[in-house]
């Protein structure tokens, strides 16, 4: 007798991201109930019938990627004429000032649901399956996570979502986030139903108070969950912690208590060898953004030296270009350059980073990013239209990192279910999703086009 199960993916090459990183030439995964049960070697047609049987001419499984880190928000302005409106800005502390918080100032309910939307989407088509997504709208504030949780459980991926809390226009709007990010939190956390679970996020150590920190991590411990935000992605985030408290960043964030294995620190690119015994010492990780730092012109964080102490990194976007192929060759060839040294990063070690060491980052490592027994099956299932050298085991993670890219995603299983197959997206209808869209960003970026240039920052005392 024949076991039955819901899926037979067959004659593939599985990379499986188990803790021997095993690499199956040829193999099968067998999923049920959204649940792999069973990796193997050879045919899975000896052990399985299947409702649904795959096998596709060198095809490549591997674990659904993770994202560390994303602003969906963040896509609403590519192209955008709002560029050439604003005096180019010089400085990361200009960037914000100028394009990020102009935008966060804009954004509606509308533009929150277009943008998870259109994220998602992007994700789901490139390989990603499960994301961690940090929303700033500070006029639109409470009620706003429900948007994002209403764009992804359409499309079918899951994820982590909170609001980027907040005190560069006044005290109060702090709390009001930390409202939020607690409301999303309590009604997301037992509901089975929903793709995304709320998470407790803050903007950055220079735009929040002490008191605001604290409570933060006090309701993170209560519920649970990680909790992330921005440090030392610019210059302005130091000098400003310096002048007003007299510390570092992190020094300040492990003085108040804030530090624990559960905060995720979004970039590190400012920190010192001092800071990073900090990190060490409390199990902090860290999400890591290449192309963003590289965009914002900030610098380039010292991975190589996390990664040599131990300290977990996950690959992250943060807005800025959804394709993790992308994302895992800009983190592979830049921390080469900027350290003039070809052996910083294997290709195995970019693709653990944006497979279980962002699963671990994000505390969901018991649940994705490996394909192994009990776990649930988020899959991704690569097709590349040119293969110029041999695929094999030898040579996967050398492909995954230099020569395939998200249009070689023949399609994405999140909990066994298909939200992309055959190159295309089958949960939400793209050409209307589209069309939707850019209406509503055209309204946005008119609205961006007509305001007054006034985003200039009060600093907070402390």
């Amino acid at each position: 007798m024949f076991e039955k199960v819901d899926l037979l993916i067959n004659n593939s090459l599985i990379v499986t991201m188990n803790s021997k990183r095993d690499v199956i030439p040829r193999g099968y995964v067998a999923v049920r109930d959204g649940v792999i049960v069973d990796v193997g070697f050879g045919d899975g047609r000896s052990k399985y019938s299947a409702e649904e049987y795959l096998e596709l001419r060198r095809s490549v499984v591997v674990p659904g990627f993770v994202c560390a880190h994303t602003h969906f928000y963040g896509l609403l302005l590519t192209g955008s004429p709002w560029f050439a409106f604003i005096e180019p800005p010089s400085d990361f502390q200009q960037n914000l000032q100028r394009i990020w918080w102009a935008l966060d100032e804009s954004l509606t309910y509308e533009d929150i649901y277009v943008s998870a939307l259109l994220g998602s989407i992007l994700f789901a088509r490139t390989g990603t399956t499960f994301f961690k997504d940090l929303l700033d709208a500070p006029n639109v504030t409470l009620g706003s996570l429900d948007y994002i949780e209403k764009a992804v459980n359409e499309v079918g991926i899951r994820g982590l979502a909170g609001f980027s809390v907040t005190q560069r226009r006044s005290i109060e709007e702090g709390y009001i986030g930390i409202q939020e990010n607690e409301r999303f939190v309590r009604k997301t956390l037992n509901d089975a139903k929903t793709n995304v679970k709320g998470i407790f996020t803050l903007h950055a150590s220079f735009t929040v108070t002490d008191d605001v920190l604290i409570k933060s991590k006090e309701l993170a411990d209560k519920y649970n969950t990680i909790y992330a935000m921005h440090v030392e992605e610019g210059l302005i985030d130091v000098y400003h912690n310096i002048e007003r408290y007299g510390k570092r960043p992190f020094e300040r964030l492990r003085d108040i208590g804030f530090l624990s294995p559960r905060f995720l620190a979004i970039h590190g690119v400012q920190i010192t060898e001092d800071e990073m015994k900090i990190l060490k010492h409390y199990d902090v990780k860290i999400a890591h953004n290449a192309m963003s730092n590289m965009i914002n012109g900030v610098g380039v964080p010292p991975v190589g030296k996390f990664l040599d102490l131990g300290i977990t990194v996950g690959i992250g976007n943060d807005g800025y270009v959804m394709d993790v192929f992308e994302n895992m060759r800009a983190t592979y060839l830049v921390h080469k350059v900027v350290n003039k040294d070809p052996r910083v990063l294997t290709p195995l070690k970019v693709v653990e980073m944006a497979t279980v060491d962002a699963a671990k980052a994000l505390n969901v490592y018991s649940r994705v990013g490996s394909i192994e027994v009990g776990k649930e099956a988020d899959l991704t299932i690569i097709v590349p239209e040119i293969v110029h050298t041999p695929l094999n085991e030898h040579t996967i993670y050398g492909h995954l990192v230099n020569s395939f890219n998200g249009k070689d995603v023949w399609g994405v299983l999140v909990k066994g279910r298909w939200v992309t197959k055959e190159r295309k997206v089958l949960t939400v209808d793209l050409e209307k999703v589209l069309d939707y869209a850019h209406k509503v960003i055209e309204r946005l970026w008119d609205r961006m086009l007509s305001m007054e240039s006034k985003y200039k920052v009060e600093w907070l005392k402390p």
